[in-house]
């Protein structure tokens, strides 16, 4: 499979080449008035919000364009991207670098929870957006994202750099193809909850002296005021409900991808979470979910399955399915991949020869240069937020069937929870409240100033 040549058909060439010569002139506009003709060879004008971590590899990978602005609650971070970028202003508050009028797009890279806050009011000025994974903190933001983008027009991607991995790629056009038949099951892993960042702990009670770096109302935002832990601050905050969506919102994004995209999961869902006693705090030590589709199309019902932490499947399925990888179980056989691998066919002893389709996907520029190419008028990227806003939708359920302690079935038309029972696996004080506290848990309040709406 490794050997397979990527290429692209006369028809998918002739509509680049279209593509690339409307791209030489088209109008952009943002709320503020700022307009001008980008040409295909113009640089965009961009806003990096969060440029640490994560946010700093996303600066690098835009720093070909016209850097103007720079934000982060923490002023090392910030005056560190500043002495790369020296024309750029500063902020600390997104809010304020959102008024700035030079402005085509923004790239986003701060914790979950602040996600929606700033690509909501990005969107509305009319800017491109890149936002890093999970797209939103809650299935109301990931829908009201999706909405507004539509409505907005202008380009977005939410950052799952493995989306045009060649190993997904290929492994979508197997799912597509049919290369293993009908599958009717899904198996995906991860451990990095407790060994990237703690989950299962208690909320600390004792205060500690903010740092003379850190912004930290700034950083807490939208999240209710609490006192400042080192807990919390900087990658910890993925393990706690006010601030991140623990594992699922840091891998299953990644490792779910290709079951999302090449199997078409869409529709009615069914979910239940299995851990240990839910706290109202902080994510699990170990999580098992399972996602149940039914049939799309004439794609068969199916269950996908996620394990985090300290859980795994059993059998050969526990054999057969690598860390951090998925494993796809269909009629004539299994194909397994790893994270930033390739797909392995192991066909069943009745199935004969499987052989994969010749890839027809074609290979991407790049997963940011695919976003800017976008915003330029060059084609569309393709997990921009249609397609993310509907992904992350359906992987946040996972965390609120977990939270509550129910099973649940949510319905896509309308976002609602539209039944729940309860399960002895993971009893939760609020599973008495059935659908009303899984569907509170959709959506969350908003600190004054911070609003989503």
């Amino acid at each position: 499979m490794q050997g397979h040549k990527l290429t692209v058909s006369p028809k998918r060439r002739d509509f680049l080449i279209s593509s690339s010569a409307i791209a030489a002139s088209i109008l952009s506009t943002n709320a503020k008035g700022y307009a001008r003709i980008l040409g295909a060879n113009d640089r965009l004008d961009i806003g990096a919000i969060g440029v640490g971590g994560r946010g700093a590899g996303d600066l690098d990978a835009v720093s070909s364009e016209n850097i103007v602005a720079l934000c982060d609650a923490q002023t090392n971070t910030l005056d560190g991207a500043a002495s790369r970028f020296p024309n750029a202003k500063k902020y600390f508050d997104y809010r304020k670098l959102l008024e700035q009028t030079k402005l085509d797009a923004v790239v986003i890279g701060t914790p979950d929870h602040h996600h929606a806050p700033a690509t909501v009011r990005a969107l509305r000025r009319g800017l491109h957006v890149y936002c890093e994974k999970p797209l939103t903190h809650t299935v109301q933001e990931a829908r009201l994202v999706a909405a507004l983008s539509k409505e907005k027009g202008v380009a977005t991607q939410m950052g799952t750099q493995n989306h045009e991995h060649p190993g997904y790629l290929r492994l979508v056009e197997m799912l597509q193809s049919n290369t293993i038949g009908p599958v009717r099951q899904v198996h995906v892993i991860t451990d990095r909850p407790g060994k990237w960042w703690p989950q299962g702990v208690s909320l600390p009670t004792e205060k500690q002296t903010v740092p003379e770096n850190l912004k930290w109302d700034l950083w807490l935002g939208p999240a209710p005021q609490r006192d400042y832990h080192s807990a919390f601050v900087p990658f910890r905050w993925r393990g706690w409900w006010d601030y991140g969506c623990g594992a699922v919102g840091d891998m299953a994004i990644h490792l779910m991808d290709p079951a999302f995209w090449g199997l078409k999961l869409s529709g009615p869902v069914k979910v239940l979470s299995e851990g240990p006693v839910p706290d109202a705090h902080c994510a699990p030590k170990w999580m098992h979910t399972r996602f149940e589709f039914g049939q799309r199309g004439d794609l068969p019902p199916v269950q996908v399955h996620w394990y985090e932490g300290e859980t795994a499947p059993k059998g050969s399925i526990a054999q057969e399915l690598p860390m951090n990888g998925s494993l796809f179980v269909g009629d004539k056989g299994k194909i397994a991949i790893a994270h930033d691998g390739m797909p392995k066919v192991i066909p069943n002893e009745t199935a004969g020869e499987i052989k994969a389709p010749e890839p027809y996907l074609p290979a991407s520029p790049g997963h940011h240069r695919q976003w800017i190419e976008a915003a330029k008028g060059n084609g569309k990227a393709s997990s921009s937020f249609d397609y993310a806003g509907a992904f992350t939708e359906v992987v946040l359920l996972g965390n609120v069937a977990y939270r509550t302690g129910l099973e649940i079935t949510y319905d896509p038309t309308s976002g609602r929870v539209t039944k729940a029972q309860t399960t002895q696996a993971t009893p939760a004080p609020i599973a008495n409240r059935g659908l009303d506290a899984a569907n509170e848990l959709l959506s969350k309040p908003y600190r004054k100033g911070w609003e989503v709406t």
